[in-house]
């Protein structure tokens, strides 16, 4: 009797695990649904937990042309997810001597160029801060010269030899160029095509059997199409040789691939014990190698945990991955057409898995006023966003990229003076961002009225001094940059040193050192900021600032962190032990 009751509480707790499990994967679904309807998911999403596939299935179209539907089993291009497969080949060619971490890029091609590549570590391409120009920043690149089959010594000279940015080492910035030279380093040391060590190395280990490179000698069976968005209509996405993206961003993959490679991370197939901490140890920026490795957003600090991710984006598609380690759970959203917000659609399904509140999609802004520019002009698109603004908040999406991808569309189709007045209008809308200026800035530079766009670039920039591309692009219109530096002293910089509480179980502890101010956010790497004035600091490996708060008797009580459009206060709840 003890063992039929036994036997019948295991099948209890297994049914009714079951039937969590379901209601979960109705909610997702439903949620997913939602996000087709308003356009703003196309593709194929997979959710896992606890070793159980909860969620497997395709959104849409894969093929407009013929109206083939999005399935589970769809091949997407997963665009710079790809790196990490990278990282994986060069550690374990490092376990077996044949790379070394700190060698440099001319001990394994000396036809490098010497006066950089003698300077720049392996180390250093993996994580993004060897200093060199990524090959996809430079003028023309992805609308001309991506298209054409180059030889890997030819385009490595010509697309990969520029000039240093910084200095190896200095900062992070994120680089696809570093991640192309690892992959031929690969091929070189050993002898064999990077197709091949991918194929060999990892795709048979992990038994990923719907993955591979991408090249033009053979079709593959099953693969979406990528698509451009202009407002509510598609255009199929220019083509690109995809060779030339060796490294950074070749691969083709389906949802459930990908969780067949999660899963081998969990063994030693890929990766020994050693090699998978050096992989998943955050650096500059939170970044391993081939991985950002931080807290899981939009959680608090009662069910906080860090997350292994990245993201992919490639003509046409876009594409993201989350490893939860520490909760053994998987999520992973493939589209071939932009509009998607990859990021929301996975917080809201980790939400539903933490049976908390989640929110549903609004409808895309973008989308009504594209229409409506096409049929009444851009004065009465204004007057109707300004309307729904007021009356419609609860049905539209108002954010700023809604208005920054209107404004791109526009600009793809020559309606340059349309453009300008939609990123005008997004300027009004929010204006501490930096982006919404880079991005009138481009505009003017495009339409040729270099003044305006020196003045735009310029304002982005005093906003955020880490605009790498503000700088690159005034330097294209003949701007000299001469960057003031400005100085605190290290007193004044003592006086901020402290802990300050965001949030319940985020704090920033900041420090002075030799004159220079650091801050370290809980479970993340200690970064320098650097002064805009004597109380305003800004980070150069991420777009946000930081503001010290005084009192009436010149105290400093609090910090207030500028960063994605929010303005954040944390308060001072213990200074600096001595």
């Amino acid at each position: 009797m003890k063992k039929f009751s036994m036997l019948f509480f295991v099948c209890l707790s297994i049914l009714i695990s079951t039937i969590i499990a379901q209601n979960k994967s109705s909610q997702i679904d439903e949620l997913l649904q939602k996000y087709f309807e308003y356009n703003r998911l196309n593709g194929s999403v997979l959710v896992a937990d606890k070793g159980e596939v909860i969620l497997e299935k395709g959104y849409g179209t894969a093929n407009r042309e013929f109206n083939i539907p999005n399935s589970a089993d769809t091949k997407f291009r997963i665009g710079s997810i790809s790196k990490q497969f990278t990282a994986a080949i060069i550690l374990q060619l490092v376990e077996e001597g044949k790379i070394n971490l700190q060698g440099k890029i001319t001990d394994y091609l000396p036809e490098y160029r010497k006066d950089t590549g003698e300077k720049i570590t392996i180390h250093q391409l993996l994580n993004h801060t060897s200093g060199i120009i990524s090959y996809t920043n430079l003028p023309n690149v992805w609308a001309d010269s991506l298209r054409l089959p180059y030889e890997k010594d030819y385009f490595i000279e010509h697309f990969h030899s520029g000039d240093l940015e910084f200095e190896p080492g200095e900062k992070f910035v994120y680089n696809n160029t570093g991640y192309y030279l690892l992959a031929a380093i690969a091929e070189e040391v050993t002898g064999e095509s990077f197709g091949d060590l991918l194929q060999t190395r990892l795709l048979d280990k992990a038994g990923m059997t719907n993955s591979g490179s991408e090249d033009d000698e053979f079709v593959i069976s099953n693969a979406a199409s990528g698509y451009l968005k202009r407002g509510p209509k598609f255009q199929k996405d220019p083509y690109m040789y995809m060779l030339n993206v060796m490294g950074a961003g070749h691969m083709y993959s389906t949802v459930g691939d990908l969780y067949k490679w999660d899963r081998a991370l969990y063994t030693e197939k890929i990766l020994s014990a050693e090699m998978k901490e050096k992989m998943f140890t955050p650096r500059l920026s939170n970044y391993g190698y081939g991985w950002l490795i931080q807290n899981m957003p939009g959680r608090d600090s009662t069910d906080s945990t860090i997350i292994h991710t990245h993201t992919g984006g490639i003509n046409g598609f876009n594409t993201l991955e989350i490893r939860f380690p520490e909760e053994d759970r998987f999520l992973a959203v493939f589209t071939n057409t932009p509009g998607a917000s990859l990021l929301e659609i996975a917080l809201n399904i980790d939400k539903i898995l933490n049976d908390k509140e989640y929110t549903f999609p609004k409808k895309p802004i973008g989308d009504h006023i594209y229409t409506v520019i096409m049929e009444d002009g851009i004065e009465r698109a204004i007057e109707t966003y300004n309307l729904l603004k007021k009356e419609e908040t609860e049905l539209f999406d108002f954010s700023e990229p809604e208005l920054n991808t209107l404004g791109y569309s526009l600009l793809n189709e020559k309606m340059y003076d349309e453009a300008i007045e939609i990123f005008k209008l997004n300027i009004q809308e929010y204006p501490a961002s930096a982006n919404v200026y880079d991005s009138l800035g481009e505009a003017y530079m495009l339409k040729g009225e270099n003044d305006k766009a020196i003045e735009f670039y310029t304002k982005s920039i005093e906003i955020n001094p880490a605009n790498e591309n503000g700088k690159r692009m005034l330097k294209k219109l003949g701007v000299e940059l001469t960057e003031d530096e400005v100085t605190v002293d290290p007193v004044v910089l003592q006086s901020y040193a402290g802990e300050y509480k965001l949030v319940e179980g985020f704090v920033f502890t900041v420090r002075e050192e030799d004159g220079h101010l650091l801050v370290k956010a809980t479970n993340q790497a200690e970064f320098e900021v650097f002064p805009l004035n004597e109380t305003k600091f800004f980070y150069k490996v991420v777009d946000a600032q930081i503001e010290f708060n005084k009192n009436e008797e010149g105290v400093v009580e609090s910090l207030t962190l500028f960063q994605n459009n929010q303005v954040m206060r944390a308060e001072k709840i213990k200074p600096e032990n001595k």
